[in-house]
């Protein structure tokens, strides 16, 4: 397809989602949830299907030696289809967001003034591999009464058109207008290209994938994006923590599934307990097939521990490798956090009420947990239902995004005649 030919198909696209999100901003709450059920019955009965579709992306993504994290992200198993298939039936028993009136007040002049929460408009989604996003992203912008454009990674074509396709089905079993939610058919990169340029038509660009996808979005985009460079999430074990504790959140936070961005990759230590604590942690992790690179007191206790170099500090790898560092104080682990962290999640081990309040008021992370593995930052844990990603930028929203976080509000005002003096 010609250059020329991607920039009219992804232009008719986005005119034809922002026509028919003008209609969705005011549909009935049962209208919508009706369409993410349909959805969700649909993804269950075509199962065979989407597996058959899946499997030529694995297949081609093997020949092309693809990582074995990536392979995973990208794998529509059955405990994926049913994890999308719960999280549509999760958003359709959420409060509908979109029309909530607050704040209404009365003022000196007479007019009442409020706020009503509306839809952002049409959300334009670039992601790669994980082909479920698909289906995560289209359930929450339709229940938040969004228009959204998809554009998926070529790795995952074949995945992403089948859940297309049956999207596009329940929308019209539900009696909504299918161009409402749209897959670009496209791998070509122009197709990126171009609908960053479309500001006329999309009102938001939320990029989901690597580093490298998510500082091109942000460096091309004529859009206002939202945007998670990357996930480096650190655990900091303070001098008083309970050290059984500590290593089970820290194994659960790097081993159940170490290719997410909610994965551990840093910890840090106090020089108090890190004679007792690292033997313990690290005679778990070896057991897991963890590599750990830490610091020269670190490998001074755990033989078995590589010299980390300095681009090991603040790295993502998304894989079994952990970086370890001893410091002396809870000031040392901010400082560290600060400079290396990517404001994802991060977490103190302690029994001190006093030093996990103030880790919680110090970090600036979207999630800072006490006593908990980072892989809690997501949006089904958090109660939000499926997430449409996670925010490492303050505007619009900071951490997982949920219904909320993909609508805004305007001012409304009552009046009863009443003119500027």
């Amino acid at each position: 397809m010609s250059e020329q030919n991607i920039e009219q198909l992804v232009t008719d696209m986005a005119i034809r989602v922002k026509e028919a999100s003008r209609s969705l901003a005011i549909l009935p709450t049962a209208v919508k949830n009706k369409a993410l059920l349909e959805t969700a019955q649909m993804l269950m009965a075509e199962r065979p299907y989407i597996a058959g579709e899946n499997e030529k992306d694995l297949a081609a993504g093997k020949e092309k030696n693809l990582s074995p994290a990536m392979l995973d992200r990208l794998e529509l198993s059955d405990k994926v289809i049913e994890s999308m298939v719960t999280g549509l039936r999760e958003v359709a028993t959420l409060p509908d967001p979109v029309g909530e009136v607050t704040g209404m007040k009365r003022l000196p002049s007479g007019i009442t003034v409020g706020r009503m929460r509306i839809p952002l408009g049409v959300v334009g989604m670039i992601y790669e591999s994980r082909p479920n996003v698909t289906i995560d992203a289209a359930a929450l912008c339709l229940k938040a009464g969004n228009g959204v454009l998809l554009r998926g990674g070529s790795e995952a074509i074949h995945s992403n058109m089948a859940l297309a396709q049956i999207l596009r089905c329940g929308l019209e079993e539900a009696g909504i207008d299918p161009s409402v939610v749209q897959v670009i058919p496209t791998v070509d990169r122009e197709a990126v290209n171009h609908m960053l340029k479309l500001e006329d038509f999309l009102d938001v660009i939320i990029p989901r994938g690597g580093e490298g996808l998510i500082r091109f979005v942000t460096q091309n985009s004529r859009i206002p994006v939202l945007k998670h460079y990357k996930g480096v999430c650190h655990v900091y074990v303070d001098q008083d923590a309970d050290i059984d504790m500590g290593v089970e959140i820290v194994d659960n936070a790097k081993t159940q599934r170490p290719g997410v961005c909610n994965s551990l990759e840093g910890l840090l230590v106090h020089r108090d307990i890190a004679g007792s604590f690292l033997p313990a942690v690290a005679a778990r992790l070896d057991a897991q097939g963890v590599e750990l690179r830490g610091c020269p007191r670190s490998c001074s206790l755990i033989q078995s521990m590589v010299p980390a170099c300095e681009s090991d500090w603040g790295r993502e790898f998304l894989d079994l490798i952990l970086c370890v560092r001893i410091v002396e104080s809870m000031d040392e682990a901010i400082a560290y956090i600060d400079r290396y962290g990517s404001k994802h999640t991060e977490t103190i081990i302690t029994n001190s009420y006093p030093r996990s309040q103030r880790f919680l008021r110090e970090v600036d992370a979207s999630a800072v947990m006490i006593n908990a593995s980072t892989r809690f930052n997501d949006g089904g844990q958090f109660g939000l239902g499926a997430e449409i990603g996670i925010s490492t930028t303050k505007l619009h929203a900071y951490g997982p995004m949920g219904l909320e976080e993909l609508t805004t509000r305007k001012f409304i005002v009552y009046g009863n005649g009443e003119v500027r003096c």
